[in-house]
């Protein structure tokens, strides 16, 4: 019995002790831009179907090593506007990491078409893939979202560039 009650003696003390520490101003605070969980990449295409192609393909390619691995057993179609082609983008990469999260499934397009009506942009994209399989898809990063810090969408005299930093 004497041993139970030094044992809790000597927790209560420590107990105390660990409760004005916590009272006390702590001796640290967090920086901010210091580190981050973000993979960025660039993306290019000669037109806009490409350029969300290839901007697609790449956003998959953070989520898993080997994209070829995954098969077209599935398709969706994706109708997405938007009044400025970068949110559009923005939207349409979001759309494919909710496949990700909320159905476990990696797609890629197949076919993309973007017109601009009114000053607004339209996308129809025909997706294909298939449910996560954790024998066949080496998993690299689990892409959380999109972001919006840098994010950009230019027209260059080659075509046009993304930049875009995913949130892992």
């Amino acid at each position: 019995m004497a041993f139970h009650r030094n044992a809790l003696q000597h927790f209560s003390r420590v107990f105390a002790g660990t409760r004005a520490l916590l009272n006390q101003r702590m001796p640290f605070h967090y920086l901010e831009d210091v580190g981050t969980a973000d993979i960025a990449f660039e993306a290019t295409g000669r037109d806009l179907p490409e350029l969300f192609t290839a901007a697609a393909d790449a956003t998959m390619n953070v989520m898993i090593d080997n994209i070829d691995a995954i098969e077209p057993r599935e398709t969706r179609q994706i109708e997405l506007s938007s009044d400025k082609i970068d949110m559009l983008l923005f939207d349409f990469l979001q759309e494919l990491i909710y496949f990700k999260d909320a159905r476990r499934l990696l797609l890629r397009v197949r076919e993309a078409h973007i017109d601009q009506k009114d000053g607004a942009y339209f996308l129809k994209a025909k997706v294909a893939g298939e449910q996560v399989d954790d024998t066949r898809h080496l998993q690299r990063a689990d892409v959380k979202a999109v972001t919006l810090h840098g994010f950009s969408v230019e027209k260059q005299d080659s075509g046009w560039k993304a930049k875009v930093l995913l949130d892992i």
